[in-house]
């Protein structure tokens, strides 16, 4: 089954609107008219709007929140609506980002409810899982792994899982300069697609996405991306600069 690779940017805490639109102006000259990728830059909050306006010329690049609420409105100060972001015009929403299960305590309860609300919404969600490096050190990586997929994808629309992206991200990967070996990747992505198929069946398991993030460079992008069931990039650091993020880009083979 022939899997279109999606290359994402995450770009966290970093960059106001001038910078973001910055970033995609010398992206674009960059990148050119083609591209044999799906591409998605996923700004702050307060950067989405300038960034959507400065695509709006773009055929190549789609717009991503960093997180979202389940909740279409309430008293939930700091917290941004799917609805929201609809009226933005984003496309993608990641959910389950290391970060926001180590840092601010979601669980796979919440992100579960978070991506039911984006397939409700016709969102399409990029949902994270990834073992520490104790789960890792203990054999833990399939039993995580597992417990991440059937708890926070529970009750999905089998459908609209098709317009899903998986990002597996071994946690002790992310901004450390440390990276799964290829053969890592690929052993995760292979658990990860054999759950899903668990789940929803061959069918979905077949033509999902599942994207490999960790310190992702344009130097390892190549021999990452060339493993069965890796199927793009969520790029961290290396997507905050435009010539590093389109390399990656362009170093991804169909």
């Amino acid at each position: 089954m022939s899997r279109k690779p999606i290359i994402a940017a995450n770009w966290k805490m970093h960059k106001g609107p001038a910078e973001a639109v910055e970033f995609i102006e010398e992206f674009d000259n960059l990148i050119g008219d083609s591209s044999p990728v799906d591409i998605v830059l996923a700004p702050a909050f307060v950067s989405l709007s300038a960034s959507k306006q400065a695509l709006v010329n773009s055929e190549l690049v789609q717009l991503a929140s960093q997180n979202c609420h389940f909740e279409q409105q309430g008293a939930f100060t700091g917290e941004i609506s799917i609805g929201m972001l609809q009226e933005i015009g984003v496309d993608y929403v990641i959910i389950g980002h290391s970060e926001r299960r180590c840092i601010f305590g979601e669980d796979d309860g919440l992100i579960n409810q978070k991506a039911k609300a984006l397939h409700a919404a016709d969102v399409k969600p990029i949902i994270c899982i990834g073992e520490t490096l104790d789960e890792r050190d203990n054999d833990q990586v399939e039993s995580v792994l597992r417990r991440q997929l059937t708890e926070g994808l529970m009750e999905l629309d089998s459908d609209k899982m098709l317009d899903s992206v998986i990002a597996y991200e071994p946690v002790w990967a992310i901004g450390t300069g440390r990276t799964a070996s290829p053969e890592q990747a690929q052993e995760a992505h292979r658990f990860t697609r054999e759950v899903i198929g668990e789940i929803f069946g061959e069918d979905v398991s077949s033509k999902i996405r599942i994207q490999y993030g960790g310190s992702v460079k344009p130097e390892n992008t190549e021999e990452l991306m060339s493993q069965a069931d890796v199927d793009g990039a969520l790029v961290g650091g290396a997507g905050l600069d435009p010539v590093s993020f389109s390399e990656i880009c362009k170093n991804t083979k169909v």
